[in-house]
């Protein structure tokens, strides 16, 4: 027996359609019919009732269910023993990280922490918070450091994942000076109008924090979206004078030194945030646990 057979067999119960099966299985449909009946031929009975619409476990499909689910999950924990065995062995540790804390944070963090433990290989996998939790969730990498705030939505639950406060950020907005040195727009200068707003996409772990506190249609003065990007591009339009961003201290301190991005207001509308390094509850390998159990006793 194929345990591709056991996934077209859920996949079949799940659809109620061959078609949509053979479709989400990515086969054609007298591929996927074959198969179907190869595991038949296998159990040496009747699986679906063919007549209903949708199509239907028999008697004999409803017993086989269970144990199909059950035979697939101890497939996945052998794979990901296999894997994280080898894994141990080649000491690797694998990270996932937001596309902006992949060039301004975690190179100088890890060389802080090489320069007192020895580490093996180290892969890192850079992307939208979105997509790093995706990654964690399907147990891609071990770890993610991202920034994080309390309020904002997240997927990766508390039964499921713990973390350790890395380093206290804030999201601030910025501004290019005007000709006198001050922010040319300011969120508690009294204007005409709007403000133009340089926003994050959707997927942007910075645009979710920004949208737990704040909202365009409830600031005053009020906010017009001039443009909706990344933080790289965000940053830049900054630069040239095209409207407010709200980008992390820590990306903008030379800039905010060297007097080219100006703070666009008052403390009230800068967020506290925090670089935080998240892990699974489960066992992660030795490597991974010794690199864990230093980052939560020096932190």
């Amino acid at each position: 027996m194929d345990a591709a057979w056991l996934k077209d067999f859920l996949e079949l119960y799940e659809r109620g359609s061959f078609s949509r099966a053979a479709e989400s299985r990515n086969v054609t449909q007298p591929a996927f019919s074959r198969r179907i009946r190869m595991l038949e031929e296998w159990a040496e009975t009747d699986l679906f009732d063919r007549r209903s619409h949708p199509v239907a476990l028999t008697s004999a499909g409803q017993a086989f269910l269970p144990h199909a689910r059950d035979i697939l999950a101890r497939i996945e924990d052998a794979r990901q023993s296999a894997r994280s065995a080898g894994e141990e062995a080649k000491g690797t540790l694998h990270f996932a990280t937001t596309q902006v804390l992949s060039l301004t944070f975690f190179p100088t963090w890890l060389r802080s922490i090489l320069s007192h433990i020895r580490l093996g290989t180290i892969n890192l996998k850079t992307d939208s918070l979105l997509a790093c939790e995706i990654e964690m969730l399907q147990q891609g990498s071990q770890f993610l450091l991202c920034h994080y705030y309390p309020g904002m939505t997240w997927r990766l639950t508390d039964d499921q994942f713990t973390s350790v406060t890395i380093e206290q950020d804030r999201l601030l907005p910025v501004s290019a000076p005007d000709a006198e040195g001050k922010a040319l727009y300011d969120l508690d200068r009294s204007t005409e109008g709007s403000l133009p707003f340089l926003s994050y996409d959707s997927d942007a772990g910075l645009g979710r924090i920004f949208r737990s506190v704040f909202s365009t249609d409830t600031i005053k003065p009020g906010l017009d979206v001039v443009a909706v990007s990344h933080l790289a591009l965000l940053l830049g339009l900054a630069l040239e004078g095209r409207g407010i961003a709200w980008v992390p201290e820590s990306v903008v301190r030379h800039e905010l030194t060297a007097g080219t991005l100006i703070e666009a207001g008052a403390a009230k509308w800068s967020i506290p945030m925090e670089i935080r390094l998240f892990r699974p509850f489960s066992n992660l390998g030795t490597a991974a646990e010794d690199f864990w159990n230093y980052v939560v006793a020096h932190e």
